[in-house]
């Protein structure tokens, strides 16, 4: 395949980075990735796993004559990241960012990009709820999308140029406007993570107080559905405090939902309950049809090389 980027920086070594990083050695996207992570732990391990060409202790260090700048930090700390690396941004680079919120990140980091290097936002809709830089694979990206949020009047070039990176990763690409993915994200990703780790406080209650066996008999249906709730705590804390707005839009429009089914059961309407959960049925096949999972035993959640 051929290269894209002739140095890469990585801001951040965790799961998206790390997956990033070994896409790209796999399918030489990138002359040279350079990586910095905060703790000194985390860039040992980086490099004695091999998947950067250089690790670095300042974020300005690593961003030295990178025609693209990836970061993959905590959403909160994007723009003192930004502010940290501006000065030693190169003309021309593109700057982008793996967050799952992108108008709070266009807020935080585009007043630092400096004139002549193109800020391009984007988000990969795929993850595991591993984090730390153990925890990448170079197949994460494979058929699953990444979002474009360019501003406008973005350089068509650049757009052009990240999307090929994207794409030679095995994602599929495609574009929108940043309030809209908020909203879109609320629904698909941030409500149900919300939803996940409030149910998983709702059986530690009940465990603590009447010393009952939820959690160490889970069945298949809690271990499932709490799956998510083990993702890292300081990029969720981050997402519900900077999408909050469409975060708490989808949340009313959940619980008014739940107090309809939870009428339906009170006065034991079968009807309206088996036509919910058949409508609702379908749509989770609409998204195995799509390949955005599987109904594979355990999901199929196997790492691939």
């Amino acid at each position: 395949m051929t290269q894209v980027y002739e140095r890469v920086a990585l801001i951040g070594l965790g799961l998206i980075a790390g997956s990033m990083a070994h896409a790209m050695k796999r399918r030489g996207l990138a002359g040279h990735i350079a990586g910095f992570a905060r703790t000194e732990e985390t860039r040992k391990a980086a490099a004695e796993i091999g998947f950067v060409d250089s690790v670095h202790e300042s974020a300005a260090e690593a961003v030295k004559g990178a025609d693209l700048v990836v970061l993959a930090v905590p959403v909160g700390a994007m723009g003192k990241v930004a502010e940290e690396i501006a000065p030693h941004l190169a003309p021309g680079a593109t700057v982008t960012d793996v967050g799952s919120v992108k108008q709070a990140v266009i807020d935080a980091v585009g007043p630092h990009i400096p004139a002549g290097v193109h800020f391009i936002p984007s988000h990969p809709l795929a993850g595991t709820e591993h984090s730390g830089p153990y925890s990448g694979f170079a197949t994460l990206f494979e058929n699953r999308w990444w979002l474009l949020t360019p501003p406008e009047g973005s350089d068509p070039e650049a757009v052009a140029r990240l999307r090929a990176l994207y794409e030679g990763v095995g994602a599929n690409v495609d574009t929108m406007e940043p309030a809209h993915h908020d909203l879109v994200l609320a629904v698909v990703s941030h409500t149900p993570h919300l939803i996940a780790y409030t149910m998983v406080g709702v059986a530690d209650h009940l465990r603590r107080v009447s010393q009952s066996e939820v959690i160490k008999y889970s069945a298949s249906g809690f271990r499932d559905f709490t799956r998510i709730a083990a993702s890292d705590p300081t990029m969720w804390r981050d997402v519900f405090l900077t999408n909050k707005e469409a975060t708490l839009d989808i949340l009313g429009r959940f619980t008014e939902e739940l107090f309809v089914l939870q009428r339906a059961i009170r006065m034991g309407d079968g009807d309206h309950l088996f036509e919910y959960f058949t409508r609702t049925r379908a749509i989770r096949r609409g998204i195995i049809e799509a390949g955005q999972d599987t109904d594979a035993p355990d999901f199929g959640r196997v790492r691939k090389g």
